[in-house]
């Protein structure tokens, strides 16, 4: 029988629990992976990735000894898309212009104060 990942897809976030061999996916019950921004739709920085990563990790520590399911896996991709949206309302990030799809999927970037 072979054992197919859970996986959360969002917006920007995909998770795994599996882990990266070659880049191929194995799957793996006691790893989780994240795909920050697959459609590279942000500017990102080393700062802002860590701050995206260390919210990752607090939210899987918190999950610690209970069951991983496909619902918490929602929760936690859910979780880390309102963190992107307050990280680009904060304006530690920004759209990438040259996105292949520039959609403001967040809401509108931020734009200095007119006069």
């Amino acid at each position: 029988m072979v054992n197919t990942p859970l996986k959360c897809t969002t917006r920007h976030i995909r998770l795994f629990t599996a882990r990266l061999e070659n880049n191929a996916l194995i799957s793996d019950p006691d790893n989780l992976t994240l795909d920050l921004d697959p459609d590279n739709e942000f500017l990102w920085n080393e700062a802002v990735i860590k701050k995206v990563q260390k919210r990752f990790k607090d939210l899987v520590d918190a999950q610690a000894g209970k069951d991983l399911s496909e619902y918490n896996l929602r929760r936690i991709g859910s979780d880390l898309e309102g963190t992107i949206r307050e990280l680009l309302q904060a304006g530690e990030l920004s759209y990438n212009p040259e996105c292949r799809v520039l959609n403001y999927s967040m809401g509108l970037p931020r734009t200095p104060d007119l006069l």
